[in-house]
């Protein structure tokens, strides 16, 4: 307890004037009584001029006012830091364990997805490598030079064929004339990551194509610190010497190829990785050949004419360009001077051998882990599966740089800080960078086939999280990536959520009976454990909905008047149906699935790790109340797991009445005004009003697909029993994501926004749905032998058209037309849809 102290002395009441003054002397003289006099009266003046009580009042509450303004303006201040402040918690991926010293076999890869060919480091500052080539007397302008992996260049098929993720790959690319092999295997060495080749191998595609000439360009670029000297011979670079601060000095060989006609050089600076291509082409000069007065394109060596924009850089970027005849073969050494006990450099037969040994154990590892032989699958089946996962695992990048973010409490977006980030992509050409939600199911299928690869991707995203427990879902990071994405999508805002997808392969990993007796992976899990924790929380106190138990998206625009159904980006669903008036009393079916899914997982691990585990076991089983679930979620009237929302199907998109036609000028025709853009309105007059949002379509098989519901659930009984009506959602080829009897389906979103998830079939939800009724066909329950044979048809549908459509067009595609089969959308897309492995496998 605080005691009061007491101002009364012995005695009581106060001391008279005179007294204190004695007491005060100590011994001095005591004033006269005239002074004394005269200092009361001077007191007596000074009380007589004191300020008023209602100036002190007002003062008093002018600086409680700016006491409390400036306290409002720091929080403001520090509500506005958190967007870009780092979690303080320990990271998963240290800032060193990426490096040569701690992971040198994994230094070293094809870490730039998004180029069709090119080799870099797990670094910030990387020596960067990488292919470029054209047709010679090609007609075509722009010249097309092929460099990042581009849907317009209507190339018949490209992708790896076989890829182990760490130290070998080979790739095939079809041309129109020829068809380009690109193979690369590492051999690990001294202290600086060992050395590398790549084998590039050209065949004509047909007899015509024989007198093909092809220029390839291989190159080497720096990407922050270093230095490159070539070494000329006859307008040739024979070697690189370089020396970075992580490599140290290395050499960059390039064997002569007996097919090689012509040889030319760059040498120069560019500003950034994404204008290297556009420096080459700048520097393409003509040069004769032959004898019949032609002309070739070739670089023209040194170029200084960047000294009048970068009067202070030093060439950072080497070209060595061959002009070569089909068939050809050339190879491209790098050579780490670090490595002192190389008996053999790796090119020649003796990368031939190193190739086909890394062939063979691929092959038998593939098998080993998925055992397609076994079960009956063709040769060619085998081998689109094998293209499916070896150019998932081939398209993994490492990216580094800065997210662009903005809360409310910032005017204008901010930088995040720079990270670094190592993630599979969806699709090399039209999105290679990382997507937060589609890496879960990335990583159901790289950790069955790489489960410490995939632990060191899941912990480079968890790394991301910042002081509030967000994690940006789209990383756009470094030049490269940035110059692939429109300008309304970089930035990153964060009330917006994505689906909790890492608790996918995570779950996988615990049902792993080898992974819970893996003393390495239960460390692993006790490392994420606590940024999970501040994720999970994050989820639960930003993203729920109007009442208990409920959860609901962030991200809907109600505001906005050129969408027939105001899109959900936050959800991963975009433009699928939700209730058609946004409100902030919206109950989302999927989030509180999510929800769910991520309540178990985390009492699992919390179990696993011997961390308390109630409060999550609680909430799982709250959420997984299937009574409480269908009170929040059945709509009875359509039979089906729904939204909640402020909803009317009367909507349309219709061009607003054009403005009166103008007086038509003498000896003019008149002009007719041009459309109006197309909004939404009303169709009836009964607006919305607040209901389930009858949608049959993915988002109705949430509770199903992550098998939410109970064995014997009347819910999965109506489930299975709508899942192959070919009115609703089934068809031969897989299931579509919007029922064909929606008002909605294959219906625009706006006038010029196709339909997206309104039809098409997506592998990503087909794959839940498949594993979903293998689980049910094996647990104990009146719907037992339904689920099996949905199960048999369902999985056989998507692997037969997934295959067929491989073979035809040469692509694994983003999703597929379900009236046709056909793939459709980015190609290729071995993101998610090449978890058709992981359902030819039945590895669940």
């Amino acid at each position: 307890m605080v005691r009061q102290r007491s101002n009364k002395k012995k005695g009581g009441g106060r001391e008279s004037d005179a007294s204190r003054d004695s007491n005060e002397t100590n011994g001095q003289p005591t004033p006269t009584s005239s002074a004394m006099n005269s200092r009361r009266g001077s007191r007596a003046k000074s009380r007589g001029k004191s300020t008023p009580l209602g100036i002190k009042i007002i003062a008093g509450l002018g600086f409680v006012v700016a006491s409390l303004v400036m306290v409002w303006l720091y929080w403001q201040q520090t509500l506005a830091n958190m967007v870009n402040t780092p979690l303080d918690v320990p990271r998963v991926i240290a800032s060193d364990e990426g490096s040569i010293q701690q992971d040198p076999d994994r230094f070293w890869g094809t870490y730039r997805p998004g180029v069709y060919f090119g080799m870099k480091t797990k670094s910030p500052q990387s020596l960067v490598t990488g292919l470029m080539w054209f047709t010679q007397f090609s007609k075509e302008r722009p010249l097309p030079i092929r460099h990042t992996c581009e849907q317009g260049d209507h190339l018949p098929r490209y992708g790896w064929l076989m890829h182990n993720g760490k130290d070998f790959g080979s790739q095939e690319i079809v041309d129109k004339n020829f068809t380009l092999t690109t193979e690369f295997v590492k051999r690990p060495g001294g202290k600086n990551g060992g050395d590398w080749t790549a084998r590039f191998t050209g065949k004509p595609n047909k007899k015509s194509s024989n007198q093909t000439l092809v220029s390839l360009m291989f190159y080497a670029a720096l990407d922050g610190q270093g230095v490159l000297e070539p070494t000329l011979r006859e307008n040739r670079i024979i070697e690189i010497h370089g020396e970075t601060e992580e490599l140290g000095h290395f050499i960059i060989k390039f064997p002569r190829s007996a097919s090689t006609k012509q040889s030319h050089y760059l040498r120069t600076y560019s500003p950034g990785l994404h204008m290297l291509k556009d420096t080459v082409a700048r520097n393409l000069r003509m040069f004769p050949y032959g004898a019949n007065r032609q002309f070739l394109l070739g670089l023209e060596g040194e170029d200084i004419r960047y000294k009048q924009y970068f009067p202070d850089e030093e060439p950072n970027f080497l070209v060595q360009q061959v002009t070569v005849s089909l068939p050809f073969e050339i190879e491209v050494m790098f050579e780490s001077s670090s490595f002192r006990k190389r008996k053999v450099g790796l090119n020649g037969k003796e990368l031939t051998k190193e190739l086909d040994k890394h062939k063979a154990d691929f092959e038998k590892k593939f098998e080993s882990k998925f055992g397609l032989t076994k079960k009956g699958f063709t040769a060619n089946q085998i081998r689109v599966a094998k293209a499916a996962m070896s150019n998932l695992l081939g398209g993994i990048g490492y990216f580094y740089g800065k997210s662009i973010v903005k809360s409310q409490y910032n005017s204008d977006p901010v930088q995040y800080w720079a990270s670094p980030l190592l993630t599979a992509v969806p699709s090399r050409s039209f999105f290679p960078r990382g997507f937060l939600w589609d890496e879960g199911f990335h990583n159901l299928l790289i950790s069955k086939w790489d489960q410490e690869l995939s632990e060191e991707i899941i912990g480079h995203w968890l790394d991301l999280m910042n002081a509030e427990g967000w994690i940006p879902r789209e990383q756009i990071l470094g030049s490269e990536a940035r110059v692939k994405v429109p300008n309304e999508f970089v930035v990153q805002r964060n009330e917006n959520a994505n689906p909790p997808t890492l608790f996918l392969p995570i779950q996988s990993l615990l049902r792993d009976t080898k992974s819970k007796r893996n003393k390495l992976f239960m460390d692993y899990l006790r490392h994420i454990y606590p940024r999970l924790q501040v994720w999970y929380n994050w989820f639960n106190t930003t993203q729920t909905g109007p009442v208990n138990w409920s959860y609901r998206w962030r991200g809907r625009d109600p505001t906005i008047n050129n969408e027939l159904n105001p899109k959900t980006l936050t959800s991963g669903l975009d433009d699928y149906p939700r209730a058609s008036h946004p409100s902030d009393l919206e109950r989302h079916i999927d989030l509180r699935c999510w929800m769910t899914l991520a309540s178990g997982v985390m009492s699992e691990i919390a179990q696993a790790i011997g961390e308390p585990f109630a409060d999550y076991q609680t909430m799982y089983e709250k959420l997984s109340d299937n009574k409480l679930l269908g009170e929040l979620h059945w709509s009875e009237r359509g039979k089906m797991f729904s939204d909640y929302g402020n909803h009317t199907q009367n909507v349309a998109l219709q061009h607003p009445a054009p403005p009166p036609m103008p007086k038509p000028q003498p000896g003019k025709r008149p002009v007719r005004p041009p459309k109006l853009p197309m909004v939404r309105v009303l169709t009836s007059k009964s607006g919305p009003s607040y209901k389930f949002v009858d949608t049959f379509g993915y988002m109705s098989l949430f509770p199903f697909v992550l098998e939410i519901l109970e064995p014997d659930s009347p819910y999965l009984g109506q489930i299975l029993s709508d899942l192959n009506n070919a009115k609703l959602l089934w068809t031969k080829y897989g299931l579509r994501s919007l029922s064909k009897s929606d008002p909605l389906y294959m219906k625009y979103n706006t006038e010029h926004d196709p339909p997206y998830w309104r039809g098409a079939i997506w592998i990503n939800m087909n794959y839940l749905t498949v594993r979903a009724l293998h689980h049910y066909a094996n647990v104990e329950g009146p719907y037992k032998k339904v689920a099996l044979l949905r199960y048999t048809e369902l999985r056989q549908n998507l692997i037969k058209n997934i295959v067929l459509q491989y073979e035809k067009t040469g692509y694994i595609w983003e999703n597929y037309n379900d009236i046709t089969g056909k793939g459709q959308g980015s190609h290729p897309f071995t993101g998610w849809s090449s978890l058709l492995l992981l359902m030819m496998a039945e590895n669940y």
